[in-house]
């Protein structure tokens, strides 16, 4: 029984021994991959969405002789005229101009990702809103029967 107890322990060390090797092996493989070697300046293009024109895509770097492909994601909205990298701050929106039916504000470059080339002050616009009243305020509203009817409850009738 003694010297199935102690086989026991061998074994188990041994297979620690094992394990703990193969984790380091794996810490140093990885430590020179996911740097890229020692290359410091990396250059990113514009992000290409895989389908489509907005949506998950893929942006290709390069540096010295390497290249690599990171994932990224095209905006599906209006942010997509100038890009997600592109980071901006907006002021507030103008008047509608009534010839264009349009209203429009600018934005000033805030931060460039991935070493994007962005422009310095951008225009955006939308259409007009004509949001129309349907009644002046304190009009009281046409009640709504399943609140009449719980309320009736409620206040103990």
């Amino acid at each position: 029984m003694r010297g199935l107890f102690s086989t026991l322990i061998v074994v188990l060390v041994a297979l620690m021994i094992v394990t703990t090797e193969a984790g380091k092996n794996k810490k140093e493989k990885n430590k020179g991959g996911k740097g890229g070697s020692d290359c410091a300046e990396w250059r990113y293009g514009s992000c290409v969405a895989n389908n489509g024109d907005c949506g998950a895509g893929t942006r290709e770097g390069t540096c010295n002789e390497q290249t690599k492909k990171v994932k990224c994601r095209v905006p599906c909205n209006w942010k997509k005229d100038f890009g997600a990298d592109c980071k901006y701050k907006f002021g507030n929106w103008g008047e509608c101009d009534a010839a264009t039916s349009t209203k429009s504000r600018t934005g000033t470059l805030v931060k460039a990702l991935f070493n994007v080339d962005c422009q310095q002050t951008i225009s955006v616009s939308k259409p007009c809103t004509t949001k129309v009243k349907n009644k002046p305020k304190g009009t009281p509203s046409t009640p709504n029967p399943k609140l009449t009817f719980l309320s009736f409850f409620y206040r103990g009738h």
